[in-house]
């Protein structure tokens, strides 16, 4: 059954040019890659050209208000948790708050990470600083949250699935997307696949318009 979901959940998130992520236990992804493989300047697959940044309007863990004209003018890492989530969510809270710390302090004033509940039935402000402190990412994910008709429409824009629909913490869309200062999607990295610190700091990078080592 788990697994007829993951592929049904799959097959919705490319009809919306989504990519899902059904993670896996292990293969966490070390600090290896960082260096594109098919020609292209990013790690992560390259997304279709002229998609922009979905407009949305919600809070982030301690109440102040976040929307997408926020991150206008900044390189966005965009990606989606769920606190109770024992899967994708602790890689990519993992992996984001480490490559956040190896951006030189120039860097971190022009990049903003956020992670958009998938699950705001369960996370509670309590259960998004527990997962936040776990994965010693204060200060480098901010995680927005939202009530359920808001976040619907979220979703939707965004192509994702949700725990909301699925009903299983551990089986949502998990993509970590990059989107330029001038909001265009540029890149996807998915954790069990291509997500490593170095993938993320290198394509960042690449996003801001500078020239990575080795790259």
């Amino acid at each position: 059954m788990r697994l007829l979901l993951a592929i049904a959940a799959g097959a919705l998130a490319l009809a919306t040019g989504a990519v899902l992520v059904v993670v896996l236990t292990g293969g966490s992804g070390g600090d290896v890659g960082g260096a594109p493989l098919d020609g292209g300047p990013y790690t992560g697959s390259e997304a279709p050209p002229g998609i922009a940044l979905p407009s949305f309007s919600l809070v982030d863990e301690q109440g102040r208000p976040v929307s997408d004209g926020d991150l206008r003018g900044r390189v966005a890492v965009v990606t989606f948790l769920d606190a109770q989530c024992r899967d994708a969510c602790p890689v990519i809270g993992e992996i984001t708050a480490r490559a956040v710390d190896r951006l030189a302090p120039d860097e971190r004033q022009r990049v903003t990470v956020v992670g958009i509940t998938v699950d705001p039935a369960e996370d509670t402000p309590a259960e998004v600083a527990g997962f936040l402190r776990r994965h010693r990412a204060q200060g480098r994910i901010s995680y927005l949250v939202g009530d359920e008709d808001e976040l619907t429409r979220v979703w939707r824009d965004f192509g994702v699935l949700s725990v909301a629909v699925s009903g299983d913490d551990d089986i949502h869309s998990a993509p970590v997307r990059i989107y330029g200062p001038d909001g265009e999607w540029l890149a996807t990295l998915n954790a069990g696949a291509d997500l490593t610190v170095d993938a993320l700091v290198h394509d960042v990078r690449v996003a801001l318009g500078e020239r990575p080592e080795g790259g």
